[in-house]
Formats: structure tokens, C-alpha cells, sequence
């Protein structure tokens, strides 16, 4: 009898045995302020708090209601088509639209068959009773990823009544990243489960397709759609359970300095192809989920509409990855403003002036000023999110390390010194976060080192270093001090405590 090498854990027994842990209660540990909703996710009726997906969820009961403070466009008529659109597009009416896609492509007859359910083009489907075979991956002879190969006809399948024509139907946005086509146009139907499974795995598990884990931007476009799919995919006590295991499908074992996200949705280590290289898989429960470069997608390929901001998901996500990780603010007995710059330890889009601008912010008794590298040779990713969340305005050049506006608190300002001409990146961002934004207004007073080079296009904005004038600099620092002031001391969690 052969034993999971991988993973040093005595009950991954092999051939045709059942892989499983000591039964937990379902995890709770959840903000405070998303229990209720949680928890009446599961009824039918009445709801006084509801996400905003739920069938029966009227729009003043639901978690958030984005604004739209911008005029009305062209996309809708009325401020509340506006308002709808936005909802649909980066909020929790877009979780809603792919509950409402689900349907089945592999149906079970009897109680204990295999199923599979997928929404419109396969961006997310979830199965029960589903057998994969990794045979494939022994013939290898380089590392996988961002491939369309990884199986074979018959190498998935279920034991259910299979609608292949319908199947073949969605597979029509045929890209790694983009949907589970690649792996499911090669769904079989089965006589028998588990059949010939080495392995069963009887915990729920994620099979993730991700997309380059040393750039925040990217990574977080996959821990922000897992979280979506989570709401996807489930209600109630379990919708968030830590007991899951997550399949990144790839062979290279997964490393990334932003690693203590997962610790916010599994207990368990991540796994790799290779965990189950020449075996053939048997998952009780698989969640494929949303996915990072999906055709009008959430937050990479985002459609935004002008005019409004404050997205209940990315809200919700953010308060949710910093619960799990144990993240809190302090208090601030001085009551000044609380300044973070992000210096950039890289080759371009650094400030050439940059600690004049910050000698010049410490001159005001107003503003308490750190300058850090988020690095991880200088700070590890959960002291990254300390200072951050701990931060009233947070100050830097275009690149990924903005992606910690995600985590600022409410009354929070992201200043981007400058976007690079790459406008609406973390303009977007910054929107369905619900934090404001600014960024520099008059290109004449900035200095640029020199054209920039881009290994393949010539002249480029993000290729170069830059220098700021200090007076427009303070004035936009006051500015963004301005709406701190007027937020956050009148700023209250909601927390709500119906339990």
C-alpha cells in the first residue's frame, strides 16, 4: 500500500482508501459584522439582513448600497440604473447573476451520483462524486502552468446523466485564466464511482487557477474571486469554513510573499499538481472558481461605469482577510493624521525627491509620516497590513503595492503620485473599495528623469523616475487630510449584534 509522500499526515492512504481529518464544528470566525448576514442566508423568508444575492433580499436590507455621487452616464438614464449597473458589475449583484447561471451539466439520477454545475462560458462551476486522473502529468517533462493540456479525454468525470452538447456549448471562452473550459471540454461520463480512485477526498477543495503570485494587483484579483465564489458557491454557518483544501493547478509548489492570505480560508498547506502526479483523484466536493482574467470580470477586467463607488464585496472581502489574519487597528492618542509612503525598492517610478517631500510632511505637527518598503526583505506580508490598516493617508507611486487600498480603513485616502498614464488601475480600485482617491493634477509640476524605455513599445511613463514639486505636493497632502478629518472621527463600525 502506497502513502501521499507530500503531505506528512498518516490518514492520505492510497488504493481506494478515504482521506480524512477529525470532524470540526463548522467555523464561525468571522467580522462580527458579517454574522447576521451569514446566518440568514439560509432562510427563505423575511430577511432583515441579506448580502444582497439572496432571492428574497430587498435592496434596504442588504449589506451595502454603493453610491453614485457622479452624474449620470450614458451606461443609465437614472441615478438609480446607475446605481444598479455598479451593483452588477463589482458588487454582490454580480455573485448574484452567476447563482442565478448555475446549472447542471452532469446530473445525478440517484442519491449517491456524481453532478456537475457550471454558470454561462464555465467561470465557475462546482461537483460532487467528480473523479480526475493525473496520469498526464508523469509525461511532463517541463513545469505547468497556464496550460490547456493538463488532462485528456476521460480524465474527468462523473458517474450522471451528462448534457455534453450543452457543455460543449459554454466552452466557447477557451483561455487558462479566463474560464474551466480547458478542463472540462474533457468531461466523461462514468459506470461507476469511485471505480479505480487511488485517493478520495472527502473535505471540500478549491481548485485554483491563478495568476502571478509576486505582484499584489494580480495575486489579489484570485483571493478576491475565490472569496466571491465562496459566496457563490455556499450559505450559512459553513459558507466560510477554514476545513477545505486548495489545489493550485500548477506544478510548481506554490510560493508568494503574500502566502498568509490563504491562512484567511484554509487551515490546511496548498497543494500543487504534483501532489497528485500519476494518481487518479476522487473529490467528494470541488469548487472551480471565479477566475482572475475572466471575460467582464471582477476587479481585472472589470467594465466599471463612472460616477460611483463602494462596492459591499470588496468591502466585506477586505474586512474578512484582515479578521483572519488577526490585523487591528490601534489607537492614535495623539490624533494626528497617520501618513504611510510607500518607497519603491525598483528600478523605475521612484521619487527622486522623495525625502524632501517627506522632510516637508514631518515639518507639519499635523501628520505622524513612516516611509516603508513593502518588502518582504524589509517587512513580511501582516506587518505590511498593520501599517496599512493602520494608515489615514497612504501615499505612492503607480505599481501593485497600491493594492493595499484595499485595506485601508474607511475614511482612508490613496494619493497616487502619479498613474503613469495608466488611469483608472487604482482610480478603479480605489472605487469599488470605497476609499477616496487622488492623484497629481498638474503635469507641469513634476520632473520626468527622462522618456523611459519599455523593452518592447519604446517611450514609456512606467519605464522612467520622477520628481515632484513639494508646495503641490503639501497642498494635495492637505487635501487629503481635509476629507480625513471630516470622516473619521465621525466614523462608527457597524457592528451588529442580533446574535
Amino acid at each position: 500500500m502506497l502513502y501521499l509522500k507530500i503531505i506528512a499526515i498518516p490518514c492520505f492512504i492510497l488504493s481506494n482508501h478515504v482521506f480524512r481529518t477529525s470532524a470540526l464544528p463548522m467555523d464561525l470566525n468571522v467580522h462580527p459584522e458579517h454574522l447576521p448576514y451569514i446566518l440568514n442566508s439560509r432562510t427563505s423568508h423575511n430577511k432583515s439582513r441579506c448580502w444582497g444575492y439572496e432571492s428574497d433580499c430587498d435592496i434596504e436590507h442588504r449589506y451595502l448600497d454603493p453610491v453614485c455621487p457622479g452624474p449620470e452616464t450614458s451606461w443609465a438614464p437614472t441615478k438609480r440604473d446607475q446605481i444598479d449597473t455598479f451593483y452588477e458589475q463589482g458588487d454582490f449583484g454580480y455573485v448574484k447573476q452567476q447563482r442565478e447561471e448555475i446549472t447542471h451539466m452532469c446530473e445525478p439520477i440517484n442519491q449517491d451520483d456524481s453532478s456537475l454545475e457550471c454558470t454561462n462560458h464555465l467561470k465557475f462551476c462546482r461537483g460532487h462524486n467528480i473523479m480526475i486522473n493525473f496520469e498526464n502529468i508523469l509525461n511532463k517533462n517541463h513545469p505547468i502552468r497556464y496550460q490547456m493540456d493538463v488532462l485528456s479525454n476521460g480524465q474527468i468525470g462523473g458517474k450522471c446523466k451528462f448534457h455534453k452538447e450543452k457543455l460543449d456549448a459554454q466552452c466557447d471562452h477557451l483561455s487558462p485564466l479566463q474560464s474551466w473550459s480547458p478542463e472540462l471540454r474533457f468531461f466523461t461520463q462514468i459506470d461507476d464511482y469511485p471505480g479505480k480512485c487511488d485517493l478520495i477526498i472527502t473535505e471540500p477543495t478549491v481548485i485554483m487557477k491563478i495568476d502571478a503570485t509576486v505582484n499584489m494587483y494580480h495575486h489579489f484579483c484570485d483571493f478576491l474571486n475565490l472569496y466571491a465564489s465562496q459566496h457563490v458557491n455556499g450559505s450559512g454557518a459553513g459558507m466560510f469554513s477554514k476545513d477545505i483544501h486548495i489545489l493550485v493547478w500548477e506544478s510548481f509548489a506554490y510560493e508568494s510573499a503574500f502566502s498568509d492570505t490563504f491562512q484567511a480560508f484554509t487551515k490546511h498547506p496548498v497543494w500543487n499538481l504534483n501532489t497528485f502526479r500519476g494518481k487518479v483523484i476522487c473529490f467528494n466536493d470541488i469548487v472551480l472558481p471565479l477566475l482572475p482574467r475572466m471575460i467582464f470580470g471582477l476587479y481585472y477586467n472589470t467594465p466599471l461605469i463612472d460616477g460611483c463607488e463602494n462596492s459591499g464585496l470588496f468591502k466585506a472581502f477586505s474586512q474578512h482577510v484582515l479578521h483572519r489574519l488577526n490585523i487591528n487597528q490601534k489607537q492614535n492618542g495623539k490624533e494626528k493624521i497617520r501618513i504611510t509612503f510607500l518607497s519603491r525598492y525598483t528600478k523605475y517610478r521612484n521619487v527622486l525627491n522623495e525625502n524632501e517631500l517627506i522632510t516637508a510632511l514631518k515639518n507639519h505637527s499635523q501628520y505622524e509620516v513612516k516611509k516603508v518598503v513593502y518588502s518582504g526583505n524589509f517587512l513580511n506580508f501582516k506587518e505590511q497590513l498593520h501599517i496599512t490598516y493602520n494608515t489615514d493617508i497612504f501615499i505612492g507611486m503607480h505599481g501593485a503595492g497600491l493594492t493595499h487600498l484595499l485595506f485601508l480603513p474607511e475614511w482612508a485616502v490613496l494619493f497616487e503620485l502619479y498613474n503613469c498614464e495608466d488611469e483608472h488601475c487604482y482610480k478603479d480600485l480605489a472605487r469599488l473599495r470605497g476609499v477616496k482617491y487622488i492623484t497629481w493634477r498638474d503635469i507641469n509640476k513634476f520632473t520626468v528623469q527622462d522618456k523611459g524605455q519599455h523593452p518592447d513599445q519604446g517611450a514609456h511613463a512606467k519605464f522612467t523616475n520622477y520628481s515632484f514639486d513639494k508646495d503641490e505636493f503639501l497642498d494635495l497632502v492637505d487635501e487629503a487630510a481635509t476629507h480625513v478629518k471630516k470622516y473619521k472621527h465621525g466614523y462608527s463600525p457597524k457592528l451588529h449584534d442580533e446574535l
